[in-house]
């Protein structure tokens, strides 16, 4: 057994250098290739949060600049609407204004045409006064001169 206990220890302190071989190389590769690779896989990770946050950021922007730009719209189309009812109302008060007016000639034009009419029929009624005058004096004229012609004809 003593033997296997030397042999064991033999085995132990040939393992030594192969250990502390193991351990440096453990190390290198900790300083040499895990830390920077840690450090590439968490810039890596930051700047991929980053690029997300920034374009959720981007986004969000462009939603506020589209709500904006619809906000715009919508007051612009008002505008014009309220702008064409204006100009509506406008028209039709300018042909409201304009039929009273054309009413108005209408009803004076009908107010002169019926002055000249009642002028005209009253010279009318005057000419055919002094007509019927006149021709009511020669008829009685002539009447009276065919009665007096009657009696003297008769009297003789």
């Amino acid at each position: 057994m003593e033997q296997t206990l030397h042999q064991l220890g033999q085995l132990l302190l040939g393992a030594i250098p192969t250990a502390v071989l193991l351990l440096t190389l453990c190390g290198i590769y900790t300083v040499l290739v895990q830390r920077p690779l840690e450090a590439a896989l968490a810039e890596r990770r930051r700047r991929t949060q980053g690029a997300i946050e920034q374009a959720k950021a981007d986004i969000s922007a462009a939603a506020e600049r589209a709500a904006e730009y619809e906000n715009r719209l919508r007051e612009a189309r008002m505008a014009i609407f309220k702008s064409l009812d204006s100009r509506r109302k406008q028209a039709v008060e300018a042909r409201a204004a304009a039929v009273a007016q054309a009413r108005q000639r209408a009803q004076q034009q009908i107010a002169d045409a019926k002055a000249q009419l009642e002028k005209e029929s009253a010279a009318a009624r005057a000419s055919l006064k002094t007509s019927s005058e006149k021709i009511a004096g020669q008829i009685i004229k002539t009447i009276l001169a065919s009665a007096g012609s009657a009696t003297v004809v008769g009297g003789k």
